[in-house]
């Protein structure tokens, strides 16, 4: 079952994704124009594995840990943003399967390893109690790669056979079992393709529902303790981390165009290059140590969830909270760098044949996912250092 194309170690990925780039980058701005990223990047992504980085071994996936999938994720980034968030989402999805049960793997992937899986996690699902699972119907937005994916992972409210609330949940369903609304038109991200699928009354097999709050205390219907501890890391902090993977590749990528660009004048000065300028020297410089700290607070995120897992230990609400506020501060500063990077080169960067705005406006809308947001991730740190009790009244979903 193991694809012999597939390289052998995560280095070896990282390094062919390099290679791609300059495919990546010719296919952006086309990926951008159908709100899809083209099929001949996907194809290319897909020969060497980068869809595989947490999918199981015995599927002849990676089996990755978090930090991984951040290093796939950034490392796409420098190409094209939206492929990457393709990349990235794909890759989470793919670890939320790899928890279900080996049966629901097996209905994924048994007769194709590439299957591609996408997620919405919002519990938009209304249920009902059926023999063996469950009816449900509902409609969820922004489901990235909803165009190359042929399963999706949906939240939804699980109810008892007298139609009362029992949990939420999160329920695999066939791509082939739901609707599709072509809807995700937007300023930034176009080529994540995050349109709209819904269920009409859909019945959804037991094995195939991984119930809420377990989850969120990291006990899973496939996880047992012989299970690879990939698989066993905290719910939340995995779901969260790797949203900013592409945000760190988009950032690279405009401090490396900035950079290339840097022997052109600066307009109504007497520099003839902006490189002689100490004000653009300071500028890059501070960008530069944005980003390197930001790629150092990623570090630090995925050891705080990969070095647990290995240990088989669940990280305490702290922990998980400090990861939250980790990635709300990687966003801010790499939007930060990114903004000064963009003043630093000038008005042109705004230029439609400039990819510098095609970058910009798809970090900036990355940077507003609900889970990704500064505030929100300082208030559950803040909390929890002052030992409050109180962080289920902002969000459980830490």
């Amino acid at each position: 079952m193991v694809d012999s194309n597939l390289p052998p170690d995560i280095p070896s990925l990282l390094k062919s994704i390099d290679e791609l780039r300059p495919l990546l980058e010719r296919n952006a701005a086309q990926s951008e124009t159908d709100r899809r990223v083209v099929q001949e990047s996907i194809d290319a992504l897909e020969a060497i594995g980068a869809f595989r980085v947490t999918q199981p071994a015995k599927y002849g996936g990676y089996q990755g840990n978090s930090r991984a999938q951040i290093d796939v994720g950034a490392a796409v980034g420098r190409a094209d943003g939206g492929t990457a968030w393709v990349v990235a989402l794909t890759n989470i999805a793919n670890w939320l399967t790899s928890l279900y049960p080996e049966r629901a793997q097996d209905d994924v992937w048994g007769d194709d390893p590439d299957a591609k899986v996408s997620v919405v996690l919002a519990t938009n699902g209304k249920t009902t109690r059926v023999e063996g699972g469950y009816r449900v119907s509902g409609e969820w937005g922004y489901n990235s790669a909803s165009w190359h994916s042929s399963w999706a992972i949906l939240g939804a409210e699980l109810v008892d056979e007298d139609g009362n609330f029992v949990d939420t949940a999160q329920l695999l369903i066939p791509r082939s079992e739901l609707e599709f609304k072509d809807t995700w038109y937007v300023a930034g991200m176009r080529s994540s393709g995050s349109n709209t699928l819904y269920a009409k009354d859909v019945f959804v097999p037991d094995h195939r529902v991984m119930p809420g709050q377990p989850a969120l205390l990291g006990s899973y219907p496939g996880t047992d303790d012989d299970t690879p501890s990939v698989y066993r890391a905290g719910w939340i902090p995995v779901l969260n981390i790797i949203l900013v993977g592409p945000q760190l590749g988009i950032g690279r990528a405009v401090l490396d165009r900035v950079i290339a660009k840097a022997d052109k004048g600066i307009a109504y000065t007497n520099f003839a290059h902006q490189s002689d300028s100490v004000a653009f020297q300071l500028d890059i410089a501070k960008a530069a140590l944005l980003l390197d700290a930001a790629d150092a607070f990623a570090l630090r995120a995925t050891d705080e969830i990969d070095r647990p897992a290995e240990l088989g230990a669940y990280p305490d609400y702290l922990t998980r909270a400090r990861n939250r506020a980790y990635v709300g501060w990687i966003v801010e500063h790499v939007s930060r760098a990114i903004e000064m990077l963009l003043t630093a080169h000038g008005s042109g960067s705004f230029a439609e044949v400039n990819p510098l705005q095609r970058l910009w406006r798809d970090q900036a809308v990355a940077a507003r996912h609900a889970f990704v947001l500064p505030a929100l991730g300082y208030e559950l740190y803040g909390k929890a250092l002052l030992g409050r009790e109180d962080g289920d009244t902002v969000t459980p979903l830490v």
